[in-house]
């Protein structure tokens, strides 16, 4: 990510497949092009979701099947129900519901994996700093978010099956000054997060 296009490796470093085209900005959908996407999530289906738009052409969100053919795809720009104003992260939960940080409007959104329609939306929980990065606990009970300005790392409590809600905040891991915590991921065997800082050029862990 972060360029023109997403490569894939094997574990030995061998590259084995790109999508988009190296150094050319696009926004087709077939053929695949991308400019500045931040992130990508693979489904244990196989099922791939991108989120492209770190401040380049695109704002959108794409899945694609598992032979890499375009299933849906929501891609306008602005702060209306399915648009994004720079889409940085995403995840999917074991009920069908794709969670998308839209970090330029300062909220996540959430689809139905499935069909891509549009469910809600959880805005109240950022009024200090925008959502960078979502994942979620092994045991789906909570979202990890990173808020990079406000320097902090929100668990928020997972909503049952059906009801998006409100997001509402279980607990919260406030960071020193200036640390700037940009991405998170989960070790989905230990629950452990690590946490990349670009300020601070580390990488922090946490642990359970």
């Amino acid at each position: 990510p972060y360029g023109h296009c997403i490569k894939q490796y094997t574990p030995s470093g061998k590259l084995v497949q790109v999508l988009g085209t190296p150094g050319q900005a696009g926004s087709l959908l077939n053929p695949l092009q991308f400019d500045q996407p931040a992130e990508i999530f693979v489904h244990d289906s196989g099922e791939i979701y991108i989120v492209d738009g770190d401040g380049g052409l695109n704002n959108r969100l794409i899945k694609l099947s598992s032979d890499l053919e375009v299933l849906w795809s929501h891609g306008e720009k602005g702060p209306g129900l399915a648009q994004f104003y720079i889409p940085h992260s995403v995840t999917v939960d074991d009920a069908h519901r794709v969670w998308v940080a839209d970090r330029g409007n300062k909220r996540i959104q959430v689809f139905n994996s499935v069909t891509g329609e549009w469910l809600g939306s959880w805005g109240s929980c950022f009024t200090e700093g925008a959502p960078y990065s979502v994942r979620l606990t092994p045991d789906k009970k909570l979202f990890v978010v990173v808020q990079m300005n406000a320097n902090q790392i929100s668990l928020l409590s997972a909503p049952p099956v059906g009801l998006i809600g409100e997001c509402k905040v279980a607990s919260v891991i406030q960071l020193a000054e200036d640390v700037k915590a940009h991405l998170v991921d989960v070790d989905l065997k230990t629950g452990a997060l690590y946490v990349a800082e670009i300020k601070a050029q580390q990488v922090q862990k946490f642990v359970p």
